[in-house]
């Protein structure tokens, strides 16, 4: 019997996300985004799918250039307006029951503190069912929403990056011990005091104490995810991630990345099968292949090309915008280089140009077919290597509804996708256990910072219990939507 594929629903809190101009069609749903029932009503169709999860992208800022006009974004509705996903999930998680649900935070948006006590929380309120998509950010006007000048460069996004998930996983790892939660009532003890411990983290960026506030939900960490596809951004995914989200132009390009990233893996001391990866598709269905045919016909009929030229906007390093005919050989990027230079490597009759950006987005990861040949395509990606599907949808919810009556039945019938819900938190249904395994980084601040180690350590240990923080260079984008 095959392994089953897994499928995330891939979605915004926004009304254009990936597929410009189809908010316009008449059965578009996504227009009404601030109606917390459409997601509530979306999620729990994914969860009588059987999705794994409910996977929601996220910007801190617009697109392009930051000085320009902006008013394509307003007018195409591009990831603007859009809400905070982090707070959505709560209204998700207690109308679902299995259904993972993953969000997006940019280390530059939140301190480490407060997002760590934030996922903690959403994880207890789940169940176990809480995902974190690490990015970096690339939006040169997302930067400044926060105080800085410009976008940090490249390499010290990923330093940024590094320091940032080490102090959530001292805190969600090390901070704790597992049996701490007392409350027992007949002696007034709540919790064990000799069981929770600061983390006294001094690092280039961050200064935290601790303890942590929340205590150990059901997964501790969130389920890890990570999108970056530049040589850097594999390096990154390659020690912390656990499920990765690509969107390669081809199976025999996804292959390779997928290869190169589980070789850095392993040269971390992780595993290959650590990481799961996720592959970005959107699929037109058909009773026929002429119907299929004729449905994506339709969908072209709605596609903004100006949406998708805004929303591919590639920026110099000083914060200017490349002509959409700028040859990618000619690029040099502070924000998303892996889809440039995957891009580069799928375009080989021509010398590619920035606008090949938009028609990849447009065109390139679409499947159309029957159920039949769609099933036919799956087993193409899956034989590449991929694990699982980032399903991205033309109009919400009816792309989803369409790919759960008549996609996944013929998939079901091959074994490429599960039929009931593995039991536990999200981790355990997809890696089998509901932690982190032994070779994460996270695990060694498992037992850091108790009173053993401060007595290992020697007099002063307090302040530098566990091991140091030394973030790591050289590291790259890693980016979602």
């Amino acid at each position: 019997m095959s392994t089953p594929l897994h499928f995330n629903a891939f979605v915004m809190n926004t009304t254009s996300h990936i597929q410009h101009g189809q908010w316009r069609r008449p059965d578009a749903q996504q227009t009404a985004f601030n109606d917390v029932r459409t997601w509530i009503e979306l999620a729990q169709l994914l969860e009588a799918a059987k999705f794994d999860a409910m996977f929601f992208a996220d910007v801190s800022g617009l697109y392009g250039d930051a000085d320009a006009d902006y008013d394509v974004y307003l007018r195409e509705g591009l990831q603007i307006p859009s809400n905070d996903p982090t707070v959505l999930l709560s209204a998700l998680a207690v109308h679902t029951e299995h259904l993972g649900l993953a969000t997006t935070s940019n280390v530059v948006q939140a301190h480490p503190f407060t997002f760590a006590r934030q996922m903690s929380t959403l994880d207890h309120v789940s169940g176990g069912r809480i995902a974190w998509n690490v990015v970096t950010g690339m939006q040169e006007n997302g930067a400044r929403n926060f105080g800085l000048p410009r976008l940090t460069d490249h390499a010290e996004r990923y330093r940024w990056a590094e320091e940032y998930v080490d102090v959530t996983y001292k805190l969600w790892e090390g901070s704790w011990d597992e049996d701490a939660l007392l409350q027992d009532r007949e002696r007034g003890v709540h919790a064990d005091p000799g069981g929770v411990h600061k983390i006294h983290h001094r690092g280039e960026r961050y200064a935290v104490e601790g303890p942590h506030l929340p205590s150990p939900s059901p997964q501790r960490t969130p389920l890890l995810f990570q999108a970056g596809s530049s040589a850097s951004g594999r390096a990154f995914a390659a020690r912390h991630a656990e499920a990765v989200f690509i969107a390669s132009p081809s199976p025999a390009l996804a292959a390779q990345q997928i290869a190169q990233t589980r070789a850095l893996a392993q040269q971390a001391g992780r595993e290959p099968g650590d990481l799961k990866f996720f592959q970005g598709l959107s699929f037109v269905v058909g009773a026929t292949e002429e119907e299929a045919r004729a449905k994506a016909a339709e969908h072209d009929r709605w596609v903004s090309v100006d949406g998708y030229l805004a929303h591919s906007a590639v920026l110099d390093r000083t914060g200017r915008a490349y002509p959409p005919q700028t040859p990618l050989s000619q690029v040099d990027t502070n924000g998303a280089r892996g889809f440039a230079e995957w891009l580069s490597r799928h375009i080989t009759d021509r010398e590619p140009v920035v606008a090949d950006l938009a028609a990849q987005r447009a065109t390139s990861q679409r499947v159309v077919g029957t159920p039949e040949q769609i099933a036919d395509q799956l087993e193409v990606w899956r034989a590449a290597g991929v694990d699982g599907v980032n399903v991205v949808n033309w109009v919400i919810p009816g792309s989803f509804a369409e790919f759960a009556d008549q996609v996944l039945p013929e998939l079901r019938r091959r074994g490429l996708a599960q039929a009931e819900y593995r039991e536990g938190p999200l981790r355990q249904k997809l890696f089998g256990s509901p932690r982190l395994n032994e070779r994460h980084p996270a695990a060694r601040y498992r037992g850091a910072f108790g009173p053993r180690a401060r007595r290992t350590a020697g007099p002063g240990a307090e302040r530098t219990a566990g091991p140091t923080t030394e973030p790591t260079a050289g590291v790259g984008t890693g980016v979602s939507g």
